[in-house]
């Protein structure tokens, strides 16, 4: 038991430093490559904040843990839109831009609408698996071809994203240097994903819970560390848009690209009791932002509150359906 707390440790610290690792050589290499700040942010460093969720479904699958690779994605979900979003509209109200509300929030509501009506057979098949990867290259596609038309100004919109993140400061060095980063981010965040699952599934095991609760809860929590230190940061340094932006960008990266890639490499099964509540309550999460956000083109601290109170019940309910075994 303690050697197994003792990888479960390693393996969450391992996930947030080696995907800080992954995300700054990687973006020192774009910068160096002459790429401009808005497809750095709109690629390497979305793509590197979701990293620790696609390694750990991933090795999940590998595994033949289909329970811990659906968590991981639908808690992850639930956490970042309730408890992450609800937490930093406290800390500072977030005005969110016009192109968000027309684009971006209708996206993440057909991603999660999206996951009732691909599981509701039981599984997500490698041909649904390669559509929603196909989906998540039109997204990125039109992503960047929406930032080529914004003003000059949006530069420095993720010149601001990066800084608050940390991603874009010591953009110099030495290319071998972030080379090497980036390597060791990868196997990093391999190695640190097998220790996670594994000790969960130990703990699961041991303590009598699913591994589908432990997905949802401890995995999905220790996974969305990255988008919750550079969310609850940017908010702080009165930065809160770029914490909406993060975030409603993982939850799209997290069905499209992150389940995709888990179900390509061996189809998951949906656990019945997903469709029942967690995944109503990540569409729930989801339509919440439509009356909180669009009459006002903000979301205010009564608003995160909300989101708040729902991220306890729907953590308390969880906990709760585990003891008792429903």
């Amino acid at each position: 038991m303690l050697l197994q707390s003792l990888f479960f440790g390693l393996g969450l610290v391992g996930l947030y430093y080696t995907a800080e690792w992954l995300v700054k050589g990687a973006s020192r290499i774009a910068w160096t490559l002459g790429m401009t700040p808005v497809v750095v942010g709109l690629t390497v460093v979305a793509f590197g904040t979701s990293a620790p969720e696609l390694v750990v479904s991933s090795v999940a699958a590998v595994k033949g843990q289909g329970d811990v690779s659906m968590g991981n994605v639908v808690g992850s979900n639930i956490m970042n839109i309730a408890l992450i979003l609800g937490v930093c509209a406290i800390i500072k109200a977030i005005h969110v831009d016009r192109s968000f509300i027309r684009r971006e929030i209708p996206i993440v509501i057909a991603t999660a609408l999206l996951l009732p009506l691909i599981g509701w057979d039981g599984i997500i098949s490698r041909i649904e698996a390669i559509a929603l990867l196909a989906a998540f290259v039109l997204f990125i596609h039109s992503s960047l071809r929406a930032a080529k038309k914004e003003p000059p100004g949006v530069d420095d919109q993720f010149r601001e994203y990066e800084e608050a993140s940390g991603y874009g400061a010591e953009k110099e060095g030495k290319l071998w240097l972030n080379i090497g980063l980036v390597v060791a981010g990868v196997v990093g965040l391999v190695v640190s994903a097998h220790l996670l699952v594994t000790s969960a599934v130990f703990f699961a095991h041991a303590l009598g819970v699913s591994e589908l609760v432990i997905g949802l809860t401890i995995i999905a929590v220790g996974t969305s560390l990255p988008e919750m230190a550079t969310s609850i940061v940017a908010a702080r340094r009165n930065e809160p848009e770029i914490a909406f932006g993060n975030v409603i960008g993982s939850n799209i990266f997290n069905v499209l690209l992150i389940l995709g890639a888990a179900a390509a490499i061996r189809p998951i099964s949906v656990n019945p009791s997903l469709l029942r509540f967690e995944i109503p309550i990540s569409i729930v999460a989801s339509l919440a932002l439509v009356p909180l956000v669009y009459p006002r083109r903000r979301l205010g601290r009564f608003g995160g509150a909300l989101l708040l109170v729902l991220y306890v019940a729907f953590t308390v309910v969880l906990l709760l359906n585990a003891r008792t075994g429903a």
